[in-house]
C-alpha cells in the first residue's frame, strides 16, 4: 500500500495538499487493511470487510447531501477515487467469483454506491465496472441480476459523456437475461436496457429489439409494460430515434391492444405524446395539412378518437418499411406472433386512412393468406383490417383486385376478405357496384367453389353484407342475389346454415319491400325456373341445380302455381326413362312432397289440371313401366308414391282421378307384386281410392281383374299391406253392390266369399276382424250363397267364432225382396 502513496509523497506539498495527503494516509491504511478481507478464506471475514467498507463509504457523505447533491459527489471524488475505485470490481470479476450469494449481492450494491457517490468521476474507471457488471449480470442469483441492473442504470447517467464506448459490451449480458425466470429480473433488465441504450450507442437497437418483441408475448403484466415504456421513451428521446421509427413504431402499437387495459392505455398515451412531439419538431413540413387541417371522413369508423395528424403520418411515412414485417409474422407458425400481427396490422390501416392504396394488392394478399389461419383472432383482427381498407379505398379499385382473385381461385379466405370489404364501405361508395358484385357471386364457379361448410359460412356473410349496406340499392340485384341464398340453401341449409339464410332471405324481402320470403320467392320464381332451366339437359343425381330446383320447389309456396309453364318442361325432360336413376329418385321425392300440398303450391291457382295428361302419361306411365333391378324397383316405388300424392291431394275432381285410372290402374296392379312393402302398401291404397271415385259405368272385363291381385294380398308378410288389400276388397264389393247386373259377378262373388272365409281363421286377429268386417259389408249381394259357404267352412276352422258371428249377422239381415 505504501508503493501506492510514495510518488506522491516525493514532491513538496502545500497546505491544502498536505491535509489531502494526511487523508489519503488515513484511507490508504484503512483500504490496507480493509480490502484483504474481501480474500479472506473466511466467509464471515468478508462479510465484516464488506460491512466495513460500506459504512466507510457512508461516512464519506456530507452530512446533508440530499440539500446539495454536488457535495456528496465533491467528498468521494478524493482519495477514494484514486485508492478504492481500482480495487473495487476487483472482486466482483475474478475468478473464481464469490461462493456466497449474498456476498455478491453486498459487492454489487457496493459498487453501486460507490457509482452513485463518485458520480462523473467514476469515468476512469468504467471499463473496470462493466467488465464486472458483464459478470455479475449473468449472476445465478436473481438479486444479483437486479442490483447489476441498477447499477447499470446508475452507471449510465453518471458517466454520460463517455458511457457511449462502453455501452454496447453490457447489451450482451442483459439479453441473456431477459429471459430470467423470475419477472422482476425481466423487468429490471428491460429498463436497465432502456436507459443503456439512451444513455449509449444507438446501433444496439438492432440486437434489443427482437427480444423485446418476444417480451410482448410475455405472460406477466409487468414486463409488457416495462417494453411499452421503454420503446415509448426512446421515440421520444433516443438521440437516434429518427433512424429507427420504422422500427419501435410496431412494437408500441402492439401495446394497444393488450389484453390488459392499463397497459392498453398507457401505450396509446406515449403514442400521442410521440406524435405532438414529431409534429412540433417537423411543423415547417407539416405547415400545409396544419393550417388547412381536412375533417376526419364521413365514414371513419371512430371519428371521436381519430388518431392526430403526427401519428397518422408517422405511420404513413414509414409504412412501406413496416409492412413486410408484418407480412412475415402474420404467417408465422407460433400463433401468438400471428395474432400479435393481425392486431397491429389493423391499427397500422386505421392509421394509414386512404394512402394504403397505394400499398392494397400486398394487404389484400396478406389478408387472403391470414383469413385461412385456423386460430380464430387472426381471422377477426384480419377481417377488421379488410374492413377498414373498404373503408378508405374505393370500391372501384379493390374491388378488381378482389374480384380476379376469386375468378382464379375461390377460396373461404377470399370470401370472408370480400365480405368484409363491402361491410366497411360507404353505401354511397358501394351502390354503383351492388348490381355487379352480386352477379359475380352468383357464378356457378364461385358460388358452387366448394362444398365445404366455411365456404357456405363466407358466402353467406357476402350476401349479408351487401343487404345490410346496400339496403334498397340492392332491388336491383335482388334476383342474382337470391341465386346465391338457392345455392347455399342447397348446399349447405342441411348442414346448419338454414336458419342463419332464413334470416337473410327476410331481410332481403324487407329491402324489396315484399312481405315474406315466400313473398320474395313468388317475386322471383319464374326467372329462378328459367336459370335452371338453362342447363337441365345435363343433371346427373350429383348436380347442384337439381339441389337448386328442390330449394326453389319447397320454398316457393303458392307462387308454384303461377310457374307451371316453366315447371313441367323442366320435370317432364328430367324424369323420363332414359336419364340419370339417381336424379330421377331425387326429383321424384321433391315432386312427392310439393304436390302433397298442391292446394297450396302447384295448385293454389286451380291450373293444375291443364298439365294432368303431361303427368300422367309423360311422367308417370314411363316410369311405372316394369325394368329388371333394384334401382328400376326404386324408382316405380318413388313414382307410386307421386302418384298417391297427387290423387290424394284433394285437387283433382272425380272425373279426373277417373282418368288417371283408365290409364294407370294396369301399372298399379303390376305393383302390387312389388318387392317392396311400401309400394304394394301405397299400391293398395291407390286401388281403393280408384274403386271409390269411380261412380260410372265400368267395364266388367277389366273390373273383375282387380279383387284376385287383391286377394293375393291377404298372404302378405306384411300386416299393414293385409289390411289395406282388405279395405280395399270392402270397397269393391260396395261398387258391385252399385251395379244393375251385379248377378254377372255371381261366381266371382262366390270365389272371394271362400276365399276370405279362409281368412277368418288367421293368427293374427286384426286380419280376421278386417276380414269379417268385409264379409259383412259384402253379405248383402249373396246372402244365402255366404250362409251356405259360411256353414261349409265352420267345422274347418279352429276357432268358429268369427263363423258364427258371421252366421248370427246373416240371420238378422231382412230378407231379400
Amino acid at each position: 500500500m505504501a508503493a501506492l502513496v510514495a510518488p506522491e509523497a516525493a514532491a513538496p506539498r502545500g497546505p491544502t495538499e498536505a491535509g489531502e495527503t494526511t487523508e489519503e494516509a488515513e484511507l490508504s491504511r484503512s483500504l490496507s487493511r480493509l480490502l484483504p478481507g474481501l480474500e479472506a478464506d473466511s466467509k464471515l471475514g468478508r462479510r465484516r470487510a464488506l460491512e466495513a467498507l460500506q459504512r466507510a463509504l457512508e461516512a464519506a457523505q456530507p452530512e446533508a447531501p440530499d440539500a446539495d447533491p454536488d457535495a456528496a459527489a465533491a467528498a468521494f471524488q478524493g482519495p477514494w477515487v484514486h485508492l478504492l475505485l481500482p480495487r473495487l470490481p476487483e472482486p466482483a470479476r475474478r475468478p473464481p467469483p464469490e461462493a456466497c450469494e449474498e456476498l455478491r449481492l453486498a459487492l454489487v450494491q457496493l459498487l453501486g454506491l460507490a457509482v452513485r457517490l463518485a458520480g462523473a468521476a467514476f469515468a476512469p474507471h468504467l471499463d473496470d465496472a462493466v467488465r464486472a457488471l458483464r459478470c455479475t449480470l449473468l449472476d445465478p442469483f436473481a438479486a444479483v441480476r437486479r442490483e447489476s441492473c441498477e447499477c447499470a442504470v446508475g452507471l449510465a447517467r453518471a458517466t454520460p459523456d463517455h458511457f457511449h464506448m462502453q455501452s454496447e459490451s453490457l447489451i450482451g449480458p442483459l439479453m441473456q437475461s431477459i429471459s430470467h425466470q423470475h419477472w422482476k429480473v425481466r423487468v429490471a433488465v428491460i429498463e436497465a436496457t432502456g436507459t443503456v441504450i439512451q444513455f449509449g450507442s444507438g446501433k444496439s437497437v438492432d440486437d434489443v429489439l427482437p427480444h423485446f418483441a418476444q417480451r410482448l408475448f410475455d405472460d406477466v403484466p409487468q414486463v409488457r409494460q416495462a417494453v411499452t415504456r421503454v420503446v415509448g421513451g426512446w421515440l421520444l428521446s433516443l438521440r437516434d430515434r429518427y433512424s429507427f421509427f420504422h422500427k419501435l413504431i410496431p412494437l408500441l402499437l402492439s401495446g394497444f391492444h393488450d389484453e390488459i387495459p392499463e397497459i392498453a392505455c398507457e401505450a396509446t398515451s406515449l403514442w400521442e405524446q410521440v406524435g405532438l412531439q414529431w409534429q412540433t419538431e417537423n411543423e415547417e413540413d407539416l405547415k400545409d395539412k396544419l393550417d388547412f387541417a381536412s375533417p376526419p371522413p364521413a365514414h371513419h369508423p371512430t371519428p371521436g378518437s381519430r388518431p392526430g395528424l403526427g401519428c397518422r403520418e408517422l405511420v404513413f411515412r414509414n409504412l412501406s418499411r413496416i409492412l413486410p414485417a408484418v407480412w412475415h409474422d402474420i404467417a408465422d407458425w407460433v400463433v401468438g406472433t400471428r395474432v400479435k400481427s393481425a392486431q397491429l396490422l389493423a391499427v397500422l390501416l386505421l392509421h394509414a386512412e386512404d394512402h394504403v392504396t397505394q400499398h392494397l394488392e400486398p394487404v389484400l394478399r396478406a389478408l387472403l393468406r391470414a383469413c385461412a389461419d385456423e386460430e380464430a383472432a387472426v381471422v377477426c383482427s384480419c377481417a377488421r383490417s379488410a374492413e377498414l381498407v373498404g373503408t378508405f379505398v374505393s370500391p372501384e379499385v379493390f374491388l378488381k383486385l378482389i374480384l380476379s382473385t376469386l375468378r382464379k381461385s375461390p377460396s373461404p379466405s377470399g370470401l370472408l376478405v370480400l365480405a368484409s370489404l363491402i361491410r366497411g364501405c360507404p353505401r354511397e361508395a358501394l351502390q354503383p357496384h351492388v348490381k355487379f358484385i352480386a352477379m359475380e357471386l352468383a357464378q356457378a364457379h364461385i358460388c358452387q367453389g366448394s362444398e365445404n361448410l366455411l365456404y357456405g359460412e363466407r358466402l353467406l356473410q357476402c350476401v349479408q353484407a351487401m343487404v345490410s349496406v346496400g339496403q334498397e340499392d340492392c332491388r336491383g340485384a335482388g334476383e342474382p342475389l337470391l341465386e346465391v341464398l338457392v345455392t347455399i340453401l342447397a348446399l349447405w341449409g342441411p348442414t346448419g346454415l338454414g336458419d342463419k339464410v332464413q334470416e337473410t332471405l327476410a331481410e332481403l324481402a324487407a329491402v324489396e319491400g315484399v312481405d315474406s320470403s315466400q313473398d320474395l320467392f313468388r317475386a322471383h320464381v319464374s326467372p329462378l325456373l328459367e336459370w335452371l332451366a338453362a342447363s337441365h339437359q345435363d343433371w346427373t343425381g350429383h348436380s347442384v341445380e337439381l339441389l337448386q330446383l328442390d330449394v326453389v320447389l319447397t320454398h316457393s309456396g303458392p307462387a308454384l302455381g303461377e310457374a307451371l309453364p316453366q315447371l313441367v318442361p323442366i320435370l317432364r325432360s328430367c324424369l323420363q326413362p332414359a336419364r340419370d336413376p339417381a336424379m330421377r329418385l331425387k326429383l321424384f321425392s321433391t315432386l312427392t312432397g310439393v304436390l302433397l300440398g298442391a292446394p297450396e303450391t302447384v295448385d293454389s291457382q286451380g291450373q293444375l289440371h291443364g298439365y294432368l295428361d303431361t303427368l300422367v302419361q309423360d311422367i308417370l306411365v314411363p316410369n311405372l313401366q316394369w325394368h329388371a333391378g333394384r334401382t328400376a324397383a326404386a324408382i316405380r316405388t318413388a313414382a307410386v308414391s307421386c302418384l298417391w300424392a297427387l290423387v290424394s291431394s284433394g285437387v283433382l275432381s272425380d272425373g279426373q282421378i277417373q282418368d288417371v285410372q283408365e290409364t294407370l290402374m294396369p301399372q298399379i296392379l303390376t305393383t302390387l307384386e312389388e318387392d317392396s312393402q311400401m309400394t304394394r302398401l301405397i299400391s293398395c291404397r291407390i286401388i281403393n281410392l280408384f274403386l271409390k271415385t269411380s261412380n260410372g259405368v265400368i267395364d266388367p272385363d277389366k273390373f273383375i281383374k282387380i279383387y284376385p291381385e287383391l286377394l293375393k294380398r291377404l298372404d302378405d308378410v306384411s300386416n299393414d299391406v293385409r289390411l289395406a288389400a282388405t279395405s280395399a276388397l270392402v270397397t269393391w264389393l260396395q261398387r258391385v253392390q252399385r251395379e244393375a247386373s251385379k248377378c254377372c259377378y255371381e261366381s266371382s262373388i262366390q270365389h272371394l266369399y271362400r276365399e276370405l272365409l279362409v281368412y277368418l281363421d288367421d293368427p293374427e286377429r286384426t286380419v280376421q276382424d278386417a276380414v269379417l268386417e268385409a264379409l259383412k259389408a259384402g253379405s248383402v249381394l249373396f246372402p244365402d250363397l255366404l250362409v251356405k259357404e259360411t256353414e261349409a267352412a265352420l267345422h274347418k276352422h279352429r276357432s268358429p267364432t268369427h263363423c258364427e258371428q258371421l252366421l248370427q249377422h246373416l240371420r238378422a239381415l231382412p230378407p231379400a225382396p
